[in-house]
């Protein structure tokens, strides 16, 4: 089953967040719209450039009114010492959520439960909207990164479709592009 449209199951965690032991919660997700990336690891090789690239981009995903969560199946401890000890990692903004008990790698359907790789996430990124539903999915093998500018682009097409019910964004759409609304007079046109 997919889990596009779902509501993000209640769940418990403690995230490091700009030198802080944090909760997150599902709560966490509502009244605002949210990216949602797993990470297999910390001290790892793929990850630091991903997570770093989410740093860069970070203040167009505020600009949006987004939050930016990174997880892993490490603890909150093990994202406090990567981040000390990292110099892409320190420039990490937004919340290192610990999921070392799989409770969310196993909602997102991301958990690796078997080989040597068992108890890791897959790479995941997940766009919720404010009412705390899934609205994008993107899960991959772990050793091809993510471009966090095309995060970016998803977020902007669910917060467009959001707004403007009716309408859908073709492929390649881009903020301010054209728009199609689906109609009978345009089946077979395109």
């Amino acid at each position: 089953m997919s889990l596009i449209n779902t509501a993000v199951a209640p769940f418990q965690a403690t995230a490091y967040h700009q030198g802080k032991f944090v909760p997150v919660t599902e709560e966490n997700f509502k009244g605002k719209w949210s990216v949602v990336v797993f990470y297999p690891a910390d001290f790892t090789f793929v990850c630091p450039t991903e997570l770093g690239d989410l740093a860069d981009h970070y203040d167009e995903f505020k600009r949006l009114g987004v939050e930016v969560y990174g997880v892993s199946t490490d603890t909150h401890f093990t994202h406090k010492a990567w981040h000390d000890t990292s110099d892409t990692i320190r420039k990490v903004q937004y919340p290192l959520v610990g999921d070392p008990n799989h409770q969310l790698a196993r909602f997102f359907q991301v958990l690796i439960t078997e080989g040597e790789d068992a108890g890791l996430a897959l790479r995941g990124t997940f766009v919720i909207d404010p009412e705390g539903r899934i609205r994008t999915i993107e899960v991959h093998d772990n050793g091809i990164g993510r471009d966090a500018t095309e995060t970016l682009r998803r977020v902007k097409a669910a917060q467009y479709i959001a707004a403007h019910p009716g309408e859908v964004c073709p492929a390649k759409w881009s903020e301010g592009a054209q728009t199609l609304s689906p109609s009978l007079d345009l089946v077979g046109k395109i």
